[in-house]
């Protein structure tokens, strides 16, 4: 009866506030809920090490301001050493933020391309000033990198006319935008080889964001979801056509690998 009569209540209330429907839609439990329903997935996707994907994985990261909401140094890895893997390649990233991706990625590869919001749109969304200033800060006088001003809901895709061998998807990462752009990449910019990245698919390198995920699920064709994988110690998805030996995520597994960190001030 209580349960009943707590289910009323949270109805009434959210009849008369409406927007309580989106803190409710928000909650990371429905998110886990939607994931474990629809795709069995009550741990996100299966692990993969860097050293099922590279030989010798070895990269200096340049430049990275360990500023907060950029990426994690492995991450910033990850990218420049699947862009190695393609000769001449071309990249495209939704989302520029401060440019540390683009940059990184511009150094071996041989053109990038980088999406995101006009000053003017961030401005109508009240982005604080100090934020706007900081977009693309590294990447904008770089020769190979173009910088593209849009929104990835209405943007179209196809008018690059270009296929693309590694994009990263780093905008929005809530599930109605990770949902789009997740759909029109794998429509517009892919050929047989490429190799998709969802940056912030998890929280911390072992602690999953399901509500990014159920974007990608939702948005990547069902023939395609054997290929997806989590990179250990990133907090990137990967779409890579490879059948690769994974394992499951542990809570607070033991490290199976370390990294070695060398540090310079610029």
């Amino acid at each position: 009866m209580k349960k009943i009569k707590k289910t009323i209540k949270a109805i009434f209330l959210i009849i008369k506030n409406p927007w309580l429907l989106n803190k409710v839609l928000n909650t990371p439990s429905v998110w886990n809920e939607y994931v474990k329903t629809n795709y069995n997935f009550d741990n996100g996707l299966p692990v993969i090490s860097f050293y099922e994907l590279f030989d010798n994985p070895e990269e200096t990261i340049f430049p990275y301001s360990f500023a907060d909401g950029g990426s994690l140094p492995t991450d910033l890895f990850l990218l420049k050493s699947l862009a190695r893997k393609f000769y001449n390649c071309k990249y495209f990233e939704i989302g520029t933020w401060r440019g540390e991706s683009a940059v990184n990625v511009a150094s071996v590869a041989k053109e990038c391309y980088s999406l995101n919001l006009s000053e003017n749109e961030m401005e109508k969304l009240s982005l604080k000033k100090e934020y706007i200033e900081q977009i693309g800060m590294y990447s904008k006088n770089i020769k190979n990198i173009t910088h593209i001003k849009g929104n990835s809901l209405n943007f179209d895709f196809s008018s690059l006319n270009k296929k693309f061998d590694l994009i990263f998807i780093d905008g929005e990462h809530h599930y109605d935008y990770v949902l789009n752009d997740t759909k029109k990449v794998f429509a517009n910019l892919l050929h047989q080889n490429s190799i998709v990245v969802w940056h912030d698919y998890a929280f911390t390198p072992e602690e999953v964001r399901n509500q990014v995920l159920a974007g990608i699920l939702d948005g990547t064709p069902k023939e395609f979801h054997k290929f997806l994988y989590h990179v250990e110690g990133t907090k990137s998805a990967i779409f890579i056509r490879e059948k690769i030996k994974a394992k499951k995520l542990k809570s607070m597994p033991a490290p199976e690998y370390t990294y070695e960190v060398k540090l310079k001030i610029k």
